[in-house]
């Protein structure tokens, strides 16, 4: 079983491999019981969130940690992939500054990895 860190360093290597923009990831896990961190990222297009979706998926199924649930429209600019203790948050552009995530847990840490 992997660590929270764990799942957020491959879901950000994912999303690395394929190019996604602006990742950040959020330690949230002393603000909220939703996630330990919360991982976000900016997709080019509903075409690239469905290609970092599944990168996403199949990278942590392969570490047998399945989403437990996924939310979100492709072509409404954003998509949810909840891991329990991980969320990862991918949004077109206009999106992600409409939501403004980081600011509204702008308390969160900012990791690095």
């Amino acid at each position: 079983m992997l660590s929270p860190k764990e799942i957020a360093q491959l879901a950000v290597a994912a999303l690395e491999e394929k190019s996604a923009k602006d990742i950040k990831v959020l330690k949230t896990e002393d603000l909220t019981v939703l996630a330990n961190y919360f991982v976000i990222c900016t997709a080019t297009s509903s075409t690239h969130i469905k290609t970092l979706s599944d990168e996403v998926e199949h990278v942590l199924e392969e570490r047998a940690e399945p989403p437990r649930r996924k939310e979100g429209q492709r072509h409404g600019g954003w998509v949810l992939i909840d891991f329990g203790c991980v969320v990862v948050h991918l949004f077109l552009q206009e999106s992600r500054e409409f939501y403004n995530l980081e600011r509204l847990w702008g308390d969160a840490e900012i990791v690095e990895f």
